[in-house]
C-alpha cells in the first residue's frame, strides 16, 4: 500500500447547526465529524478484512488550529490514517479542513480493542495487526 492510500479521505456535509453564533464550528462538533469519517474509514479500510472487529474510544485529544466559517461551505474534508499500533490499541490522526484548506483541526484518536462479549479491551490478534499496520505511516 502506498503511503497515498494508507491516508484516507472522507468528505462530511455539514450543517447550519454545526456554527455557533459568532460563525464559528462549534467545537463539540468537530468530535462529530471526526467519528463519522472514523467509522466510513473502519469500514472501508478495516472491517473487509476483519468484520467482527470492535474498538472502542479511549483518548481524544484536539488541536484546533484554524476555525472554520460557514459562507459557502456545503462540507468538509476528514484525512483519516493509523499512526500507532500497541498491543491493545491503535491510534488515528484526523486532520479536518475546508476543501483544499488549511487544517482546522488535528484529532489524535486511541482506539482499544473490545472483546464485546466481555465488554473489556483484549489484544490485538496478529491478524487485526496485519491489517491495521498495513494503514500505518
Amino acid at each position: 500500500m502506498t503511503e497515498e492510500n494508507k491516508h484516507h479521505i472522507h468528505r462530511v456535509a455539514v450543517r447550519w447547526s454545526d456554527f455557533d453564533r459568532y460563525g464559528h464550528m462549534m467545537n463539540a462538533n468537530y468530535v462529530e465529524i471526526a467519528q463519522e469519517a472514523r467509522l466510513i474509514y473502519a469500514q472501508e479500510r478495516i472491517f473487509p478484512d476483519v468484520p467482527e472487529f470492535a474498538a472502542f474510544v479511549r483518548h481524544l485529544e484536539l488541536d484546533y488550529k484554524n476555525p472554520i466559517q460557514p459562507q459557502g461551505l456545503s462540507s468538509v474534508e476528514v484525512e483519516s490514517w493509523v499512526t500507532r499500533i500497541g498491543n491493545t490499541s491503535f491510534t488515528t490522526r484526523q486532520n479536518i479542513r475546508v476543501p483544499d484548506g488549511p487544517v482546522a483541526c488535528e484529532i489524535d484518536c486511541v482506539q482499544v480493542a473490545v472483546d464485546l462479549h466481555t465488554g473489556l479491551p483484549r489484544p490485538l490478534t496478529e491478524h487485526e495487526k496485519e491489517v491495521i499496520g498495513a494503514l500505518a505511516e
